[in-house]
């Protein structure tokens, strides 16, 4: 959830020193980590691939990635959380930019994967926003979105496959609310993945 807009007034630049003791943030705990690798090699093609993390916070999602071989560009809007993501990943595939996750700054760059975790739901229309990443993918690309809905915050699953329809992909509705071993911890709020395949 390193996002502007919606994103509560949070200063992510402030709280970047402490972000990843959320155990569903830095993924320190080893049974946490284990369930975020396991799902991003479902998510991920099996083959390297260029991941484009948006949003990418300190680079948690980033490291597993590259750590199952892919190539991965992170951007986020805190420069003290690409800081953070670029110290993580010293020395792998990987390079972070400081930029908005509606309007990421890759120039005419395409990627395989644009994942995205607790971000959609902070910005400003999402629909558009969903046509601009999938508008970054190459051919046979797909778009992999975590997000939920935590109280008055979020967006619906059904909302976002509702946005992804028109895309022209393969839409999948992924629900990881009742896999605690996700978040550390149980929880009782809507959390899900929604995976939608060019291919």
């Amino acid at each position: 959830m390193t996002e502007h807009s919606g994103g509560g007034g949070v200063d992510w630049n402030a709280e970047a020193a402490t972000f990843d003791e959320e155990p569903d943030h830095g993924l320190r705990d080893p049974e946490v980590r284990r369930a975020w690798a396991r799902r991003l090699g479902e998510w991920l093609p099996e083959r390297a691939s260029d991941v484009l993390d948006l949003g990418c916070g300190t680079g948690s999602l980033s490291l597993l990635a590259a750590e199952q071989g892919h190539r991965v560009t992170g951007v986020d809007l805190s420069p003290a959380m690409v800081e953070r993501a670029r110290a993580k990943l010293a020395g792998r595939d990987a390079a972070f930019l400081v930029g908005d996750a509606a309007q990421p700054p890759v120039g005419e760059q395409r990627f395989d994967v644009v994942l995205v975790r607790h971000v959609l739901w902070s910005l400003p229309d999402p629909g558009r926003v969903l046509r601009r990443w999938w508008g970054l993918l190459r051919p046979g690309g797909r778009l992999v979105l975590v997000e939920g809905v935590w109280g008055a915050f979020g967006i619906s699953a059904e909302v976002v496959s509702g946005l992804a329809a028109p895309l022209g992909g393969r839409v999948r509705v992924e629900r990881l609310s009742e896999d605690s071993l996700l978040w550390g911890k149980d929880v009782d709020d809507e959390r899900y993945a929604v995976v939608v395949r060019g291919d």
